[in-house]
Formats: structure tokens, sequence, C-alpha cells
């Protein structure tokens, strides 16, 4: 969309390349929590629901609070800085958390790091909007989808090691080292927002040329005063939660889908280990559904030839013509789900690897749902997509710091069987939104405010056909 303008070539390579990682680990730090919780309930006495509250749900819920300040600030003050600010401090605080010893402490430094968290998470869609056509998206949102994802995944798996062969302080030792140094490459990046770089070019013309009649900017994404950011922006998303059925449904479906993954990190490894697994083994698991997200690969490759073929075809590029990993998603999640549901302990004893091949279809499933959902929001509100994923990050974060509460409870009391096949019925519900999406989408955004809007400035700025 800014191409050559906001960002150069090789500028933007690094920053991407910066950024990926970076998100990996800082998402990898909310999972890891979970491990360091079990280790460190004895160093303070705590029982198990506390030491999780602790170190995954109020990390958590303050990413929950993060998503509400800085993605309305970064589209009305650009994002740079905020990438910079929340890598910089995240390492920090991980430093402070291995460092110091009251429990106050801990919890007052991991409310902050699960706000700084919300940064690169949350206006990462604006940034990409910023930067590429809709064609281009569908790998710059499906690059930071797997990037987040896998530091999901990752978390577990490098916490267990970690805390076998060292202590739950090294976990967040290690993390901070990894983060520092991946921070120096985010300084190289360039602003992406076109309203303030549009408002840069505009004075720096009436500098050079002495002219102040030029307008202020031809942009309708304006920088607004302190009083108009306090007034509407920290408003807006979730008046695009209440009043937008399409970020509504997208928020529900995708905040349920993605604490699948907090789930697992609670109750994945005492699963296998009723199978004769160790702790730490146990937690390889994950990376079958880590397998299962680098097989989207090939369905953003269906994405582009479809994609090629509308161009050919000289037919309009629609969001909905890229929703077909929502279409193969939805139902491979619910597959997965049944299919794991009713091959582990205790109802049912099958070799390891059975259940453990069903993790592939769920992996592919997340990422797809992630992928093609956020993908959507983003090409569907264009200029308000980084509020539009405050939104569902919002309820994201809480959703996901909530359920690790209960989850222990949950499948002691229902047994392993039943309570995750009360996540595949679920997961079946959920197979209704593909079809509405795909033949009423356009409908729904027509009769929508801000995608409405947002589509007929895209308009009269001139937006090429061809670059969709």
């Amino acid at each position: 969309m800014y191409d050559g303008c906001a960002i150069t070539p090789d500028i933007r390579g690094i920053g991407l390349a910066s950024g990926k990682p970076m998100t990996l680990f800082l998402t990898a730090s909310s999972t890891a929590g979970s491990a360091a919780a079990a280790q460190a309930k004895y160093e303070y006495s705590m029982d198990e629901t506390l030491a999780t509250f602790v170190f995954v749900t109020i990390f958590l819920l303050g990413q929950v609070l993060g998503t509400i300040v800085f993605p309305p600030w970064s589209e009305s003050f650009g994002r740079k800085k905020m990438y910079i600010f929340s890598s910089g401090l995240s390492a920090i605080c991980c430093m402070i958390i291995g460092l110091v010893h009251p429990i106050s402490a801990i919890i007052v430094v991991r409310i902050v790091a699960g706000m700084l968290s919300a940064i690169p998470y949350t206006i990462i869609g604006g940034t990409i909007e910023d930067m590429f056509n809709a064609h281009a998206r569908i790998w710059a949102m499906f690059y930071w989808t797997i990037a987040s994802n896998i530091g999901l995944i990752l978390g577990p798996i490098m916490s267990s090691y970690i805390i076998a062969g060292l202590d739950w302080r090294w976990n967040f030792y290690i993390f901070a080292i990894i983060i520092g140094v991946l921070t120096a490459g985010l300084c190289l990046i360039r602003e992406s927002r076109p309203s303030l770089l549009l408002a840069r070019e505009v004075e720096h013309l009436r500098t050079i040329t002495t002219i102040q009649s030029i307008p202020p900017s031809l942009n309708h994404d304006h920088i607004p005063s302190l009083h108009g950011f306090m007034k509407e922006s920290l408003i807006r998303p979730a008046q695009l939660f209440f009043q937008e059925p399409i970020i509504f449904t997208v928020s529900m479906m995708v905040s349920v889908v993605m604490s699948l993954i907090y789930i697992f990190t609670e109750s994945l490894q005492s699963i296998f280990q009723a199978v004769g697994f160790s702790e730490a083994h146990a937690s390889l698991i994950f990376i079958t559904i880590g397998l299962g997200t680098v097989l989207s690969t090939f369905t953003r490759f269906l994405d582009s030839y479809i994609l090629n073929y509308l161009r050919r075809q000289g037919r309009p590029i629609k969001p909905e013509h890229k929703l077909i990993g929502l279409v193969i998603g939805a139902p491979f999640l619910a597959i997965g789900l049944w299919w794991f549901a009713w091959t582990i302990p205790p109802d049912v004893q099958t070799s390891w690897i059975v259940p453990a091949l069903s993790l592939v279809f769920v992996g592919y499933a997340l990422t797809e749902l992630d992928t093609a959902l956020y993908g959507y929001i983003s090409d569907s509100y264009l200029s308000y997509s980084a509020s539009a994923s405050a939104a569902i990050a919002f309820m994201r974060a809480l959703v996901s710091g909530v359920v690790p509460l209960f989850t222990k409870q949950m499948f002691s009391g229902l047994g392993n069987n039943i309570a995750m096949t009360v996540l595949a019925v679920v997961a079946t519900v959920f197979c209704i939104v593909p079809p509405v999406f795909v033949f009423y989408g356009e409908r729904i955004r027509q009769a929508s405010k801000f995608a409405r809007y947002s589509w007929e400035i895209q308009e009269q700025m001139g937006k090429d056909e061809d670059d969709w």
C-alpha cells in the first residue's frame, strides 16, 4: 500500500526479519509461564491455581490492558517506536523476574510484560496493511502468524528443558538475553504509518519552500490531538467489537480457538505422561502442533493460485476470496479434536502416535483460522485494522488468561476424554462460520460503518485494482 515510500525494500526486509523472531519469543514467554509456575509454587508455597494465576493469567491480563491502549496509539502516532519500546522493556522485565524474590514484584513486572507483549502482536495487522497490497498481505500475515503460533508452541518445550537442567529463573534470563539481542534489529526499521509520513513530508516541504498554504495532509487518517486521541481512539476497539458483527464473531472464534494452546500447556504433558513419557519428553508432543502449523504453507500457495486466477479473469478480488484457510481449517479443527478426544487415556488405550497425529490436524487448523481471520479483518477494515485486531486480541488474551485457571479441574473432574469432547463440540459449532462469511460477508461489510468507510476512502485515494 505504501510500498517504496514508507519503507525501502532492504530496510523492510531487515525489519520483518527481526520482527518475526521477536514475535516468536515474546509469545513463547507467555506459554513458558506454565512450566515456571509448576516449579515456583514450591519456592513460594502456593497452590497450583495461584501459581498459574501469577505466572500465566497475570501476563495475559496485562496483555488485555495493552490491547486497549497501544494499537490506537500506533494508528495515531506511528508504529516504529512502539516496537522498539515493547521489545526493549520486555527484555528488562524478563531479567527483573529472574532477579527479584518478592512475589509482589514478580506480579507487577509480569503484568507490565504482558502489556508490552500486546504491542507487536496487535499492531502488526496495521503495519502489514501500511506496507503491502492485499495479495502480498497473504504471505506477510502468514509469516507473522507462523512466528506467533510457533512461539506459543515453543514456550512449553523451551521452559521444560531449561527448568529441568537449570532453574525456573533461568527460564526468564534466557528469554531476556534473546529478546534483548533481537531488539537491536528493530532499530533498523522505518516508520510505516501513512498519516505520520505524510504529515512529515508536508512539514518538510513547508520548511524548504517557505510556502505555508500546503494543506496539512491529503489523508483522512490525520494525527489527532491528545484530547481527540483520548476521546475517540481509545474507545475505537470497543466500538468495533460491539458494533461490527464481523469483529464480534471473529473475536469470539479466535479467542476460543487460540486458548486451546493454553489448555494444552496445562493438560497435554500430563496426558502423555500417562502413557510413559517423562515430563520434559512429554513437552516434545507440542512439535506435532508445530508440524501442522508449517503445513499451512501449502494453503497459502492455494490462496495465491486463487487470487492469480481471479486477476487473469479480470475479476475484482474481495476479502472473501481469501477465506479458503477458514473453510478448510474449521472442519480440520473439529476432526482433530474429536480424534484426539477418543484416542487418549484413560478410556482408550492406543499407541501415543495415534493421538499425536491428530494434533497435526489441530496445529494446521489453528494456524489456518488465525491467518485467515486476521487477514480477513485486515482486508476488510484497512486503516482501522490495528484497532480491529486490538478488539480481537483483547478477547483472545482475556479468554486465554482465564482458561488455565480451571483447565486441570476440568480435566480431572470430567476426565480427559469428556473434557476434550466438550472442546470438540465447540469446534464443530464453529464450522457454521465459514459458509456465513463466504456467502454473506460482502453484504455484512457493506452494512458496516467502519468497513464501508475504509473502502470508500480507498477508492477516493485511487487504489488500483491490480494491487488487489
